[in-house]
């Protein structure tokens, strides 16, 4: 019942750009099935109405289609695509962007038990779940508000707040929960994710990104492995390499510059590493990427 009308929302109210008039609120319609593509999670809430979506990171590939919903709690390097979508039948996605400090408002707001508490470690960065049907209610709820626009200032924080709530107590409630904790776990291994993000180009210590994270080396490593599932010179790999790309699409002639500039000395590393990742060496890869952002793309979520 919920999704059937979730689709017609969708539908109605897609946009190229994905936005929609609610804050943090976006709608995703793809026709066609992609390939592959590099991009950063970001931290939110995505529900599928209709197609079918595989997200990859590091080694493992999480697959979620109509009536299921994916959380991430910290941006990381994936690769993801859509995997059934036609022009009959469109991909129809709805996202949530995750604030922390939303997240951290409602747990110090919820009462003694109500919130389940986490096991300690920390959890995937990264988790799939079934939509239960008040969460599917409450999405369905504030899509409405798009065609109610005298009602939308008002109630969309509200239904926005109850999302995030059926969130922290479902299924998939440790990832959310984490995002919301200053002293999880989850949190240290956020602030080394973005300490890489910034200085990706530049060689590190192991040792080092752990002692600002205020984490002992083995502690760190393994929290760092179960939330990105990547260690963390892999990690930097993903980043440099994505970066790499970007680069690419508008320096396509610069191969070797543009592996110094995100930290490759040595340009034939560079050039296998990236064939690695991409399935093609830098210079075939940039003419491919010329060739796609001429012709009509559908939209990522």
């Amino acid at each position: 019942m919920y999704l059937e009308e979730l689709r017609t929302l969708l539908a109605r109210h897609a946009r190229p750009d994905w936005t929609t008039a609610v804050d943090g609120v976006l709608i995703s319609k793809v026709d066609r099935p992609d390939p592959p593509a590099p991009s950063m999670s970001g931290t939110l809430l995505a529900v599928i109405a209709q197609g079918a979506k595989r997200l990859a990171l590091g080694e493992r590939v999480f697959e979620y289609g109509p009536g299921q919903y994916l959380v991430a709690s910290v941006d990381l390097p994936v690769t993801g695509q859509f995997t059934q979508a036609d022009p009959q039948q469109p991909a129809l996605g709805f996202g949530l962007v995750l604030e922390p400090s939303a997240v951290a408002e409602l747990l110090l707001e919820a009462g003694p038990g109500d919130a389940p508490r986490g096991s300690g470690g920390a959890p995937s960065g990264i988790a799939v779940g079934d939509a239960p049907a008040a969460l599917l209610d409450a999405v369905v709820r504030l899509l409405r508000l798009l065609d109610e626009p005298r009602d939308r200032a008002v109630l969309a924080p509200l239904v926005k707040r109850e999302i995030l709530w059926r969130l922290i107590t479902g299924e998939q409630g440790a990832t959310v929960r984490q995002l919301g904790l200053a002293d999880s776990s989850l949190s240290h291994i956020s602030r080394a994710v973005r300490w890489i993000r910034e200085h990706y180009a530049q060689p590190f210590r192991v040792e080092d990104v752990a002692r600002q994270c205020g984490m002992g080396v083995s502690a760190f490593y393994r929290n760092f492995q179960a939330v990105t599932a990547m260690s963390p010179i892999q990690f930097q790999k993903q980043i440099r390499l994505q970066e790499a790309r970007l680069l690419l699409a508008t320096h396509p002639k610069d191969v070797t510059g543009v592996g110094h500039r995100v930290g490759y000395d040595n340009p034939s590393q560079f050039s296998r590493e990236y064939r690695r990742q991409f399935g093609a060496p830098p210079s075939q890869d940039a003419a491919r990427l010329r060739q796609a952002v001429r012709a009509p793309a559908g939209l990522l979520p």
